[in-house]
């Protein structure tokens, strides 16, 4: 399977829910939802974890289907994150502590576009 990287950084195709949502396995979105729920300590629930990722038409996460980052990139016409001008801004800055590996991955992608 292709990776798909959404916008913030995250590889949706590494994603817990996206593999659930792909294998249509309840339990393991179940699993996802109880594993954010700790995780965040914010109330999760299987209806929540459902996503097609982040580039495609169809079902997004909960956090996912309001994020203020993807409807930004959107905007600009990006392929994701790291094809900004404004790289990092704020909204990003923000997420990117909560998840470093999104960072990792911009990283890399803005490496390789600066050499």
């Amino acid at each position: 399977m292709e990776k798909m990287i959404a916008y913030c950084g995250i590889v949706c195709t590494d994603c817990p829910a996206y593999i659930a949502t792909k294998t249509n396995s309840e339990v393991k979105a179940q699993e996802t939802a109880n594993m954010w729920s700790n995780q965040f300590g914010v109330k999760f629930v299987i209806d929540d974890v459902w996503c097609d990722g982040c580039l495609v038409e169809g079902r997004k996460c909960s956090h996912c289907a309001d994020c203020k980052i993807r409807s930004c990139a959107i905007s600009k016409e990006l392929e994701n994150c790291a094809y900004c001008d404004d790289y990092p801004c704020n909204k990003l800055d923000k997420f990117l502590n909560f998840v470093p590996n999104a960072k990792k991955t911009l990283e890399k992608i803005r490496s390789r576009l600066h050499h």
